[in-house]
């Protein structure tokens, strides 16, 4: 197939250099786009094909195949790190997702497809709950349904839960993960944030009034140090901590220094709060 000949469906589109960032990136941020770095002089491309074309056509519309002649786009296929074609790659919001190069058999294409659709869903979902987290929850949920062994799913599913509160639903997705043996770095940091909640008590005031007015009773100090950050009033819970470190440091300090390691887990990676704390505590430690 020539670049230049019409599209065979209206989800497939063929590029040209000049084209690319138009036909790949920029359509990547509403839909996932699948690439084929393809010439007309390789056999394996022309099996492949096809089999890609007819798939766009089935799937109607929930990804666009782009068509890139290796020999009319070689800005774009240096940019991909294509090394062999026929290579397809992925792309969504910009970013390759995923690829794979040489003609597959259809069946193997069908399940990669799925897979990147699937990771399509799961950034919309994540996108969605900073500013829709119910819509998030649907989106997780239905997912999770089609797809429970993923445990990106369940990650996801277990953080809009707790984002809402809902921890009873997050605490049993983290502890069916736990069975296998291991967490992975992110639900580690749910389950972190749930172990944080599990502190939360109806007492605050009455800790915060106990250790004013006992400011050298280090186990009082402690308690209300963890029942701030049962209430996520994580700056003062930190005050109090390092205080601990410094003036009790084998006892109730030894607690502090892993209450706020917890919390350091607990927060967003980027989290100011917690390179401030972080600094601090390696101060006062060495």
């Amino acid at each position: 197939m020539s670049s230049h000949e019409e599209p065979s469906s209206q989800w497939v589109v063929n590029t040209a250099q000049a084209s690319f960032e138009e036909d790949v990136l920029e359509r990547s941020q509403k839909l996932p786009v699948v690439v084929d770095f393809w010439a007309a002089w390789c056999a394996p491309c022309r099996a492949l094909a096809p089999i890609l074309e007819k798939l766009a056509e089935e799937y109607a519309g929930q990804f666009t195949l782009v068509k890139a002649n290796m020999d009319e786009v070689p800005e774009a296929a240096s940019q991909f790190g294509v090394q062999g074609i026929p290579a397809v790659f992925g792309v969504i919001d910009g970013q390759i997702a995923d690829a794979f190069t040489g003609a597959l058999p259809e069946t193997e294409i069908r399940s990669w497809l799925d897979r990147l659709l699937v990771t399509n869903r799961l950034a919309n979902a994540t996108v969605l709950e900073q500013d829709d987290p119910e819509q998030a929850e649907i989106e997780y949920r239905e997912l999770a349904g089609q797809m429970p062994e993923i445990p990106t799913i369940q990650i996801g599913l277990a953080r809009v839960l707790l984002t809402q509160d809902k921890l009873a639903e997050a605490q049993a997705i983290i502890g069916q993960l736990s069975e296998r043996g291991y967490l992975e770095p992110e639900a580690e940091k749910i389950k972190a944030a749930l172990d944080l909640r599990d502190k939360k008590d109806d007492r605050l005031e009455e800790h915060r009034a106990a250790a004013e007015a006992a400011p050298d009773d280090w186990p009082q100090q402690y308690q209300l140090a963890a029942s701030l950050a049962g209430a996520q009033q994580y700056e003062e819970c930190f005050e109090i901590c390092l205080n601990l470190v410094e003036q009790d440091r084998q006892a109730t300090g030894e607690d502090a220094r892993k209450l706020m390691v917890e919390i350091f887990q607990a927060l967003p990676d980027d989290s100011e709060l917690t390179a401030t704390y972080r600094r601090k505590l390696s101060m006062v430690l060495y």
